[in-house]
């Protein structure tokens, strides 16, 4: 790691329960300064996830609209995610894949493997996101470069959501065809993380929060962050994750960013959120880091409901993912006693693509190209 600052040191200089304070301080004067500017900062955010928003959204998404069309036309990236093992070491008490909850333990080998690719590339998919639960004994960053090395043949790109790895680790998987990690933080509230990760690697709040610096310098080219909205209040957990943003996209100017917004899903071990976010948060948020950052790629998954996800496709979202299942093994065979949550879009690529085209936008099955 270098000795420059981290995300650790930075982030950790601003205090959560001050940032909420800002946050639901701000007025109406403050959204429309941060409407009127072309170049926004993180106070202009802080205006636009804010209470005092509410009222401005119609503008906010007029805006929005035109920004994602101006950069990334009328297109859905398209992704599947392949759940490796369900295996964890880690206590997460809103996750259903917590050592803690008594399930039925999987991981696939590569045979395995091999008929989940089938059914996947039958479907259509050519960007694959391999997802595993985090154990550093069964699921090891070997075991990883075993997999990707084996299916890289088969997609157009490969991302990944594990455990955090070295700078080292990642350079291999990188090298062997890794193009995209996503690594989410969860919660950026240090005080209260011990609350959700009582026990297991994960526990290590600093380790994870400076992941995205040894992604970013091992040469991957995308990076994806998030908080899992519904732990804390999330306006203020989105807060930082801009502030996480702003940082890295300073510091390592050639890689590319990627917001995901997941909000807790039931799972089980039934946790109960204690600061729910409802469809129209998720709306405001999705407008205010679109208006944050033209550039940065936006992610909603099948965690979020068909007739929600279509409403809000015109708004800033960039990629999405489709026929998903949260289990390993769960193409092939289907197992829903092995998944980690729920998904609330149930329906098929097919009709997720149809839909798509029916309201004039095109599905792009590999990762933007180049020119974008």
């Amino acid at each position: 790691m270098s000795t420059e600052q981290t995300a650790y040191d930075v982030l950790t200089a601003y205090n959560f329960d001050t940032l909420h304070r800002d946050i639901y301080n701000k007025t109406a004067a403050d959204v429309q300064r941060a409407l009127a500017t072309p170049y926004r900062t993180i106070e202009d955010f802080k205006a636009l996830v804010s209470p005092a928003a509410v009222p401005f959204l119609e503008e906010m998404a007029r805006e929005a609209h035109r920004l994602t069309v101006e950069r990334f036309g009328h297109t859905i990236q398209l992704y599947i995610p392949l759940y490796l093992s369900n295996v964890c070491s880690n206590s997460c008490v809103y996750c259903g894949f917590s050592v803690e909850n008594k399930i039925r333990r999987r991981q696939l080998t590569l045979t395995e493997i091999d008929r989940e690719v089938e059914a996947i590339k039958a479907l259509g998919f050519r960007h694959l996101l391999l997802v595993s639960g985090e154990d550093l004994r069964s699921s090891s960053w070997k075991y990883y470069l075993q997999v990707v090395e084996h299916i890289r043949p088969h997609f157009a790109q490969l991302s990944l959501e594990v455990q955090p790895l070295t700078t080292e680790q990642y350079a291999a998987l990188h090298q062997a065809g890794v193009d995209y990690v996503c690594v989410y933080q969860e919660t950026y509230h240090e005080a209260h993380y011990p609350t959700y990760h009582p026990r297991g690697k994960k526990a290590d709040f600093r380790y994870r929060l400076e992941t995205p610096d040894r992604i970013a310098e091992a040469g991957i080219e995308k990076i994806g962050l998030g908080a899992l909205l519904g732990l804390e209040d999330w306006r203020t957990d989105s807060t930082f994750t801009a502030l996480h943003l702003c940082y890295l996209r300073q510091r390592y100017r050639k890689t590319r960013y990627s917001i995901s917004l997941p909000r807790l899903r039931p799972a089980v071990g039934a946790y109960t959120p204690s600061s729910p976010i409802d469809d129209l948060g998720i709306t405001q948020l999705i407008l205010a880091f679109r208006l944050l950052d033209p550039h940065i790629e936006i992610s909603l998954s099948t965690r979020e409901s068909a007739a929600f996800r279509d409403n809000v496709l015109p708004l800033g979202v960039t990629s999405m993912s489709a026929g998903s299942h949260t289990e390993p093994g769960g193409y092939a065979e289907g197992n829903e006693d092995l998944e980690q949550f729920v998904i609330n879009d149930g329906r098929t690529p097919e009709e997720f693509v149809a839909h798509l085209r029916s309201v004039g936008y095109e599905p792009v099955w590999k990762d933007w190209d180049s020119w974008l």
